[in-house]
């Protein structure tokens, strides 16, 4: 995985955890907020992190964060501040900007401001979490379409079959992204179509959900 340089302004639950686990997954990421606590609380987990006001053009210009690849603002409740703050990131050249928006009216105007991604942190949780108790097995719903899961399913019936003999992506249009193998506790990605299926195997398949839902039956 290519290694990305990510700002992130503000440094509350969501701009802390983003940066968190980015940092985690090996990237360089610089965060930026007005609150000393915020700022103390990150300065060990984040690769750099600085207490200045974003809203503040110059401030922005001085600090670099327009020159990072991406540059994420997650300023609390004030629709204010995080356009001003979107505004000044696309005057001064911000490659991509992605913004956590509080409404429907933020959203729009965020994008007229030419803000790339618009992020409803809590809308995509709700989802998530609404498909996991209703949808057995569901690893994750997918923002790349309406109605995209990855789920699991355990081998049963198919034990000894292939994935090539069993033909998901031509008969449903679903992908085996991965297997689990019985008695083991990683995923084996990208599998081999001539790879023989044993019972209790987990395999992790991607596709729309109601395709899903009639090999589940």
């Amino acid at each position: 995985m290519a290694k990305k340089e990510v700002g992130i302004i503000g440094l509350g639950n969501f701009g802390y955890y983003v940066g968190k686990s980015l940092v985690e997954m090996g990237h360089t990421v610089v965060g930026l907020d007005t609150n000393q606590a915020k700022v103390r609380q990150a300065q060990d987990v984040l690769t750099k992190v600085f207490e200045a006001n974003a809203t503040d053009k110059i401030a922005l210009e001085q600090l670099g964060i327009a020159e990072m690849g991406n540059v994420v603002v997650s300023v609390g409740k004030s629709m204010e501040a995080s356009i001003l703050i979107a505004l000044h990131l696309k005057e001064i050249g911000a490659p991509k900007v992605w913004v956590k928006a509080i409404s429907e009216e933020h959203e729009i105007v965020l994008k007229k401001l030419g803000v790339e991604e618009v992020v409803f942190p809590e809308r995509f949780a709700a989802q998530g979490l609404a498909r996991k108790l209703v949808v057995p097995g569901v690893v994750d719903y997918l923002s790349l379409a309406e109605g995209v899961l990855v789920r699991e399913l355990e081998v049963k019936d198919w034990a000894g079959k292939t994935l090539r003999e069993l033909n998901l992506t031509n008969a449903y249009e679903l992908q085996v992204v991965a297997i689990k193998p019985l008695k083991k506790e990683h995923f084996d990605f990208v599998p081999k179509a001539d790879r023989t299926l044993q019972a209790g195997d987990v395999l992790l398949i991607l596709g729309e959900e109601e395709k899903l839902s009639q090999i589940m039956a």
